[in-house]
This record gives C-alpha cells, sequence and structure tokens, in this order.
C-alpha cells in the first residue's frame, strides 16, 4: 500500500472527525492562486486533531508540512507529494479558529486569520494590533514568519505561543525564546505545528484605534495592487535598502513572464495577472534578481517560500 494512502486509513480511524483532502489543489490554499495538488492535506479544528495527524505521520515516517492561509508560499505546478497540516474551523466556534481573553491577554487559535484578531482587539478597546488588520496571513503564518507592516511586528505584542511538536506533544513557549527576527522564527524550521498564541495588548481609545486601521487601509489601498493574487512583499529588505526601490530603479515595474508582473503600482509585489503559473512567477523573479545584482550590487533574497 502506497504511505499517503496507509495514513489516510490510519487518521480515518484513529480520529474520523478530522477532514482530509487528498489531491488539493493549492491554487484555493495559496494568495498567488498557483500551483498543482499537494497529496495529503488534513485540517484539524482542535488541538486533539492536529495531535493525532503528527502522531499518524510520525509512526509513518512522513515529514508533514505546516500551512497557513497560504500568503508566502508558492508551490510547483506538478503539485507536490506532501502531506500538509492547515489549521482551520469554523471561525469563533472551533478551537483553532477563536479569539477568547484569558488572564489579561488576547488568545487566538493558529487558524484566526490577522483581519479577525485586529478586529476582535479593537472590539475590545485594545491597541498594539492594528498594522495586522491588512495582513491577509493567519495568526500560525503570522506568528512564523514575524509578520508585520507600517512600522509594527508580532514580535512586538507576542506574549507565549502554544505548539505541538512532531510527536504531538504540547509546549508554551515565551515569547523571549520563539527567536522572533526579521521575517524568521524558531518555528520557520518546521518542527513545531502553532496551534495558539497570546498578545499582551494595552487598553487604547477606541475611536484612535479605529482611525488608526482605517489610516493604515488607506495607505495599502493606495499603494499596494491588492486588486491582483501576489504574496505581498516579494523579496526580503535587503540590509541599508529597500527591494521595491532597487527594483523601480532598475526600470522593471511592469516587466512581465507570462501572467506573472512586476507590479506597476509597487515594484515590491509580484502579481498573478491572470494566468499565472508557478514556473512564470519564478523565472520573472530570477529576472528581476540578475537585473537588480547586475546594476546595484546587490542580491535580492526571496520572502516567499516554495513548496518543494
Amino acid at each position: 500500500m502506497e504511505r499517503f494512502e496507509e495514513l489516510e486509513q490510519l487518521l480515518a480511524k484513529r480520529c474520523p472527525t478530522l477532514e482530509l483532502r487528498k489531491n488539493e489543489s493549492m491554487e484555493r490554499n495559496t494568495s498567488f492562486h498557483v500551483g498543482g495538488p499537494a497529496r495529503l492535506m488534513a485540517l484539524p479544528r482542535t488541538k486533539g486533531e492536529a495531535k493525532s495527524a503528527l502522531l499518524a505521520a510520525a509512526e509513518l515516517g512522513i515529514e508533514p508540512f505546516f500551512l497557513g492561509n497560504g500568503t508566502n508560499l508558492l508551490v510547483p505546478d506538478r503539485g507536490v507529494e506532501r502531506f500538509l497540516i492547515k489549521p482551520a474551523g469554523k471561525y469563533g466556534v472551533d478551537e483553532l479558529n477563536r479569539v477568547w481573553e484569558a488572564n489579561g491577554l488576547l488568545c487566538a487559535g493558529a487558524a484566526v486569520s490577522l483581519a479577525n484578531l485586529s478586529g476582535c482587539a479593537l472590539g475590545r478597546n485594545l491597541t498594539g494590533l492594528e498594522f495586522a488588520q491588512g495582513i491577509p496571513g493567519s495568526v500560525g503564518g503570522g506568528v512564523t514568519m514575524n509578520a508585520g507592516a507600517y512600522g509594527g511586528e508580532l514580535v512586538q505584542v507576542l506574549d507565549s505561543v502554544t505548539v505541538l511538536d512532531r510527536q504531538g506533544q504540547e509546549h508554551v513557549i515565551p515569547a523571549a525564546d520563539c527567536g522572533l527576527g526579521y521575517r524568521r522564527s524558531i518555528f520557520s524550521g518546521g518542527d513545531y505545528l502553532i496551534v495558539e498564541a497570546r498578545f499582551r495588548l494595552t487598553h487604547g481609545d477606541p475611536a484612535d484605534i479605529e482611525a488608526r486601521m482605517k489610516e493604515l487601509a488607506a495607505k495599502r489601498k493606495e499603494k499596494q495592487p491588492l486588486e491582483y493574487p501576489s504574496a505581498g512583499s516579494t523579496f526580503k529588505r535587503p540590509e541599508g535598502y529597500f527591494a521595491a526601490a532597487l527594483i523601480d530603479q532598475c526600470g522593471l515595474k511592469g516587466l512581465t513572464v507570462g501572467g506573472a508582473q512586476v507590479s506597476e503600482k509597487h515594484a515590491g509585489f509580484v502579481i498573478n495577472r491572470g494566468g499565472a503559473t508557478c514556473a512564470d512567477i519564478l523565472a520573472l523573479v530570477e529576472q528581476i534578481k540578475a537585473v537588480v545584482k547586475e546594476r546595484t550590487g546587490v542580491e535580492l533574497e526571496l520572502e516567499v517560500k516554495i513548496l518543494r
């Protein structure tokens, strides 16, 4: 029996409530809207279901990949022979997709979107997450990448993270031990599945909080190509430079490969103009890197992750 079939049967027997999807299209699981199928995907709604998925994978020697909202991910057009675990559930109902308060902290399951999290903070008159309102990722993915925008990063407000290791054991890790830096953390290596996070926020004036959120939303709409699928900033910020400024300086706005294009609105975004493939995007990325390196001497590094 093929090992993914064995995994599927094992999980169906041990955890019949766990949703499994075979050959799941990654077009609908990434913000780029490209990518072939993933061999098997589990969508746990509770810690218990997530633990079952991890234990079964470990038993069969299958290395899982932990997926958030796919807002910083590229998947090859041919697909991947991988087992993906994606925290899911109905918002406000299921354990991994709800927000609550405990011991003066705002707590959220890994599947909660950062937009919903910041909205909940506003509803409780809590300030500190205004910057996250327009970030399209989930709590789990956001913590993994230390998501940030407009001078704010999750490291500034994160208190602790609850994770499951590859053997399904639960750990609570203080923010100071999470290795949070520029678009990285100890979770970037895939050794831990984030199941919830806690944030230490302060009380503020709701009118001021809402005004700041609206201000940042307006900036995003004005400067970013939100009408097209993308993964946000395509490249990391080079030390001493801004990737978008370098790309613009090299005259690359509008450069196109197939359905992929350097946004004419924001040079730091590679967008799917329609019908783009992963191959189109990667070919365009290589062209950008080569031209910027040749003309400025700066080596651009992808911020977007590629699932192999």
